[in-house]
């Protein structure tokens, strides 16, 4: 096929040399599958800001670091500068958050390059040596359900133990390969000790993968595994060889309400100084 104006980079740079067909385009990305000298590999062109139908990048970026402060400010207040670098940011997520958990233990697939907003990376395949098919696109007995459940729950485990959430996990973004699910689709990966949504990221990501294989196995319906493996992790207990129950203890103390109202008021002063300082900065410089 005609090589996709946003490929045509690597091709020049001799990182690319074919691209053999599309393979899926989604809410943030158009993945292509390319030949690298004798490797068949895949190419994920991460769209623009403006055509990307995943709108929430804001809750998912809170706690990520940027290179230095100048592209902080810049990212901030929202300059044409601070968009290319929140781009750059959000692209260069998804790399780092799969060198960091392929250090971990957890199975994604194996990065290559990223370069002019495109991420090359393996291509995870099947047995067959065909494309590996999504999770969503898979039959499943009873025992094997429950088999692919814990193995998926034992990669959220790990993930968590080296301090990164997924965010939007589903039936949708794993890949299931000859030796069992593979997890892909990171740009909004979350780091779990700075983001204070990390603990609902978590629940939902877990609950998610719940839903989808209560098909198979019934049993699985009222499983706690999201809150039992985040409370593991408040507490410093949770470990990658943790064997989880899917049932947590109710607490019966009351809700510290005070406490938690005082908490939305912090949060409502530092929004209005962090307004100010925007509003500052912006301002016309007055001799």
């Amino acid at each position: 096929m005609k090589a996709p104006k946003r490929l045509q980079p690597l091709i020049q740079e001799g990182m690319v040399d074919a691209v053999l067909r599309q393979l899926m385009s989604g809410k943030e990305a158009t993945v292509y599958v390319v030949r690298c000298g004798d490797e068949i590999r895949c190419a994920k062109v991460y769209k623009e800001a403006h055509q990307r139908s995943f709108h929430q990048a804001v809750s998912y970026q809170e706690g990520r670091r940027v290179k230095n402060s100048r592209q902080a400010r810049a990212m901030e207040k929202g300059s044409r500068y601070g968009r290319q670098m929140a781009e750059e940011a959000w692209q260069n997520a998804e790399v780092d958050a799969l060198y960091r958990l392929a250090a971990a233990g957890v199975r994604v697939p194996q990065p290559f390059i990223c370069f002019e907003g495109v991420l090359l990376m393996e291509l995870v395949i099947d047995a067959a040596g065909n494309v590996a098919p999504r999770l969503a696109d898979v039959e499943f007995d009873e025992a094997t359900a429950l088999d692919v459940h814990a193995q998926l729950l034992r990669q959220v485990v790990l993930m968590l133990c080296a301090g990164v959430i997924h965010g939007d996990l589903s039936e949708y973004n794993i890949l299931v390969d000859a030796h069992g699910p593979v997890i892909i689709d990171l740009p909004q990966a979350v780091d779990a000790a700075g983001n204070n949504q990390a603990e609902m990221m978590l629940e939902r990501d877990v609950e998610n993968l719940t839903s989808f294989f209560v098909r198979f196995a019934p049993q699985l319906a009222g499983s706690q595994y999201g809150k039992e493996i985040w409370k593991l992790f408040e507490k410093g207990l949770l470990t990658p060889e943790v064997q989880l129950t899917g049932r947590v203890e109710q607490s019966l103390r009351p809700a510290d309400v005070g406490a938690v109202i005082q908490s939305i008021h912090l949060a409502e002063k530092e929004e209005e100084e962090r307004r100010r300082r925007i509003a500052l900065a912006n301002a016309p410089f007055q001799a």
